[in-house]
């Protein structure tokens, strides 16, 4: 162990390094219930401090550094003062991956980030799970949060006061393309586009589809996803405010593509594919069929199969 290393734990509480991964929630019918973690990460150095500071790099440093409206520190702040204790000041270095408003869980990415910096440097005393509990109740909806925490694909439920959530791994041949717009949009805006009611036949449509997508995401099943993927609750209501969508949605279950969805709530576009080897030939189609819409970003990704890593002096939080 260096001598900084040394001087920082006899100093008080040490250091904790965050790891968390991007989401891509919903994937079709599962509203607020299903979700995949990315292999993106937004990435945390923290460590106590006489005053607030935050040295930031990756995507949106302007938003991820500012001391001014950062989610990070209010959640942080918040958190310990709704538990009576006072916010330590924190030296953070912060790599963030996760494109900002782009249905891509970066929000939730921040608060669980900000709960886990809290229950450490506050010695709130929670484990994992604790965690968990918190930022889904910040989030208000267990999807991101808990394919953040947990990893693999994920179903989760939450009343207000009980998270009940299952991980498990997707197939590691499985990969995953997300398809960013040149301009993110805000979470709330795109809620307030859906319907206040629903017809019997459009849940029920989404309730099977949930059922099926979750055991072909289990069984690796791939020939059932375009269908288990398609949804008649939020991306109908939304294709108008993006894009991309339905531009995108015509590619499901052809060459290599299992699957199409909003990714979250948009207006990025998630694409499951059956295997690496098509990707090339399939980002050519990508781009020639959106290639009217303006300039897009096109992420290559693995399924995150592994659960976020919270590390104190290279110990994981229990």
């Amino acid at each position: 162990m260096t001598r900084q290393a040394i001087d920082e734990q006899t100093a008080g509480v040490a250091p904790l390094h965050l790891r968390l991964p991007a989401t891509s929630a919903n994937l079709g019918p599962g509203f607020d219930t299903l979700a995949i973690a990315l292999n993106f990460y937004l990435e945390i150095h923290a460590r106590e401090a006489d005053a607030f500071s935050i040295n930031a790099s990756g995507r949106n440093p302007e938003v991820c550094g500012s001391l001014e409206r950062n989610l990070l520190l209010d959640v942080y702040r918040k958190t310990l003062a709704a538990h009576q204790r006072e916010a330590t000041p924190l030296a953070l270095d912060v790599a963030n991956g996760i494109p900002l408003g782009m249905g891509c869980g970066s929000s939730a990415a921040v608060r669980l980030a900000g709960v886990a910096l809290a229950a450490h440097f506050g010695q709130l005393g929670w484990d994992r799970e604790g965690i968990l509990d918190e930022a889904t109740k910040l989030e208000g909806h267990p999807d991101n949060v808990v394919a953040c925490s947990m990893g693999g694909f994920v179903a989760g439920c939450w009343d207000g006061i009980k998270l009940r959530a299952v991980s498990f791994p997707v197939p590691t041949a499985w990969q995953a393309l997300v398809v960013l717009p040149e301009k993110p949009l805000a979470t709330v805006a795109s809620r307030a586009m859906l319907p206040p009611t629903y017809n019997r036949a459009d849940v029920v449509a989404n309730l099977q589809r949930v059922a099926v997508l979750t055991a072909a995401f289990a069984t690796g099943r791939g020939e059932y996803i375009a269908e288990a993927m398609r949804d008649r609750m939020h991306q109908p209501y939304r294709s108008k405010f993006c894009p991309l969508l339905p531009r995108l949605l015509p590619l499901s279950g052809s060459d290599n593509i299992l699957g199409v969805a909003l990714s979250g709530a948009g207006p990025a576009v998630l694409l499951l594919v059956q295997s690496s080897d098509a990707i090339e030939s399939i980002e050519a189609r990508i781009r020639q069929v959106v290639s009217e819409l303006g300039p897009i970003e096109i992420l290559r990704c693995e399924i995150e199969n592994q659960p976020a890593k919270m590390l104190s002096d290279a110990l994981p939080l229990p």
